[in-house]
């Protein structure tokens, strides 16, 4: 049975857990192309108008399994950490994909839910792997590894590895420059496409910048500064970019931020502006890069270019160059 994924969404997050665990119950797992213009056209022409781009842009990836697989696999995703919440598209993604195209082959969209019960998962699992196996030792040992390999994941990008370059096979840590350091925050869907974030990577890169992201910061890190806040965050990505956020506005490891955040988005509207504030009070530059289906990449690398450029020059004379447009002192000497 080949069993198609589309290189969207959560395709970030999760790709090597659903992999691991349709490979080892016998299927053939296939991924959709590299995101592109033609597959975000595509996406656009038969999702709803008022869809964000990443959402616009998965219909896209559907689009290009149709016709090279058996089944395209579209969980049915309400909450990934207990006692919290995604964004609300998630849930309704199935009946969404169904609804634009309805000529797809069979859509599995088994539900996760894990918000009231971790034990959740284990019945999402069963679900799933029934479509391919009777036997349930074997679907147990398949799950088994594929939260292990998912694991190594997570670990490696805890130690200083992209998401986006560990899914394209490509292990070596860009180089370590000396100097600047700029955090890049957003919804990994948003951060790890390149063609979404118009490869920001490769022009920090080669502009001297190192980047760091939320996914290099343990849970247990962003989980105890996000409790700082005075009530308590209940959607998952959020809480893990705002203490993020926060361990970064309290350390020296940074020297900008760079905020990835979609068109529509109502989660981000708020996300982004409450991290802001958090960069604004401790004086760090903070771009907000808002993307949809129009963005083009020659403006914004016009716009990074200059924001790259303010960064260099206050790192080289930080006390005359503010980053918000407050007053700064002025060498006398150097009238």
């Amino acid at each position: 049975m080949k069993i198609g994924i589309p290189r969207g969404l959560l395709y970030y997050l999760y790709f090597p857990l659903w992999d691991t665990f349709f490979k080892e119950l016998g299927a053939d797992v296939v991924i959709s192309a590299k995101s592109n213009k033609a597959i975000l056209t595509n996406g656009a022409k038969i999702c709803a108008s008022d869809a964000c781009i990443p959402l616009k842009l998965f219909h896209g990836h559907v689009l290009d399994l149709a016709n090279k697989v058996d089944a395209i696999f579209v969980p049915r995703l309400k909450s990934v950490a207990h006692g919290e919440y995604i964004c609300p598209k998630f849930c309704g993604l199935p009946d969404m994909v169904r609804y634009s195209a309805p000529s797809l082959p069979r859509i599995i969209d088994t539900e996760v839910n894990i918000r009231k019960k971790s034990g959740k998962l284990k019945q999402s699992f069963e679900e799933v792997g029934k479509l391919l196996t009777s036997d349930k030792k074997k679907i147990v040992h398949a799950a088994e590894k594929a939260l292990f390999q998912n694991a190594i994941f997570r670990g490696q990008m805890l130690n200083g590895y992209l998401a986006s370059d560990l899914l394209q096979n490509r292990m070596m840590k860009k180089q370590v420059f000396q100097g600047i350091t700029v955090a890049v925050l957003g919804h990994v869907y948003n951060v790890y496409d390149n063609f979404i974030n118009m490869n920001l990577f490769k022009k920090m890169y080669d502009c001297g910048i190192n980047a760091v992201t939320p996914e290099m910061i343990s849970d247990t890190v962003t989980d105890r500064y996000a409790a700082e806040m005075p009530k308590k965050i209940f959607w998952t990505f959020s809480r893990k970019l705002i203490g993020a956020a926060k361990y970064w506005a309290d350390s020296d490891e940074i020297d900008g931020v760079i905020y990835i955040m979609s068109f529509g988005c109502g989660i981000d509207s708020f996300t982004a502006d409450l991290c802001e504030r958090i960069f604004k009070k401790k004086g760090i530059p903070f771009y907000i890069i808002v993307i949809d289906e129009h963005s083009g990449e020659g403006g914004f690398e016009t716009r990074f270019e200059a924001f790259a450029d303010m960064l260099k020059r206050r790192k080289r004379n930080e006390s005359d160059f503010s980053a918000y447009g407050e007053h700064s002192p002025i060498d006398q000497n150097a009238l």
